[in-house]
């Protein structure tokens, strides 16, 4: 099966490239640089031992992605592009809705114009909004907090009505929690353009001396010492998570929680990256990010059930492998 891959050499569509090529996918990557970099192509096929096709195209643009489709065949689609930013999406909200909810249409047009019928679509646990955790895919879903989550919404909710018209199209909505580490390699990784808006690479950005100090926004949540908490997922078992849920596709909606069902604060995923590699992570509390919730974490039972598959890589590992990227990788 060949599979268009829509920013295939960021953070997760990169990972994910590569355990579709192991798992004996042929990859098509369309990507516009704009949060990763060139040589992340050749990374992949190195770390996977095949070649991939690659257009440098930005899947907003309908022509081009129908060029894709017109000299390709295409067997399914895993919808990766688009901003991510919760902070920025709050302060530039039309640039996200333009961007995550354009690209979403343009996909799903070319789908019925060129009879793909297997979609999986990178959402996120913000659908939820400021839910009871943990967080389940039955719940209704709240408004969320940021622009960023409504696009999410949006586009999850373009590919619902899509599948109802289209009986035969199958599309797996992944609710993802925080994706954090690296390849075992330490040859590709999370390495955002300018600050960065997550936290893992922010800590090993520190730990690497490009940044001061990590800025921990806001200790006063009802949680256990006051700083957000999260599910942090090894980027690795994410990738192999979309393997699973592209193999296990059926018609009409599927929606999964991707984590690891545990929570994380911000202080506890400092103290494990600073014992997990020896460092001191300098940090201070500044005043609450706009946008942010107390606490997100996931019942994963469903993703266990269902697709045969569960988070394996633990807290430790998340700090080692992305402490062992940010360690090796150069600008």
């Amino acid at each position: 099966m060949s599979i268009l891959v829509t920013g295939g050499a960021g953070y997760i569509g990169s990972h994910t490239s590569i355990a579709l090529l192991k798992a004996g996918y042929s990859v098509i990557i369309a990507d516009n640089f704009f949060n990763s970099r060139p040589e992340m192509i050749q990374k992949i096929e190195q770390l996977a031992g095949k070649k991939v096709i690659f257009y440098e195209v930005d899947v907003t643009n309908e022509q081009a992605v129908n060029q894709i489709f017109i000299h390709h065949q295409i067997d399914g689609i895993i919808h990766f592009a688009g901003l991510k930013a919760v902070g920025e999406s709050v302060k530039k909200p039309l640039k996200y809705y333009y961007n995550n909810i354009l690209s979403t249409l343009v996909l799903a047009k070319a789908c019925h114009k060129y009879g793909v019928d297997k979609f999986v679509f990178s959402s996120s646990a913000t659908v939820y909004g400021d839910n009871k955790v943990p967080f389940v895919e039955t719940m209704d879903l709240l408004p969320t907090t940021n622009p960023y989550g409504e696009t999410k919404v949006m586009s999850e909710r373009i590919l619902t009505d899509f599948g109802k018209v289209n009986p035969n199209f199958s599309v797996s909505l992944l609710r993802y929690f925080n994706p954090v580490g690296a390849h075992e390699s330490g040859l590709i990784g999370e390495a955002p353009n300018g600050i960065p808006n997550n936290l893992m690479p922010y800590i090993t950005q520190v730990a690497k001396g490009k940044l001061e100090r990590l800025r921990i926004f806001g200790n006063d949540y009802p949680t256990v010492d006051g700083t957000g908490v999260r599910d942090y997922i090894h980027v690795m078992d994410l990738a192999e998570a979309h393997v699973a849920a592209l193999e296990h596709l059926t018609p009409g909606v599927n929606i999964y929680n991707l984590g690891t069902g545990k929570g994380t604060s911000v202080l506890e995923l400092v103290k494990a990256f600073e014992d997990a590699n020896g460092i001191t992570i300098p940090y201070e509390v500044v005043a609450r990010r706009l946008g942010d919730i107390a606490e997100c974490y996931a019942d994963v039972s469903k993703a266990k059930r269902e697709l045969g598959w569960e988070a394996k890589r633990d807290i430790v590992t998340m700090c080692r492998d992305a402490w062992r990227f940010e360690r090796y990788y150069e600008e």
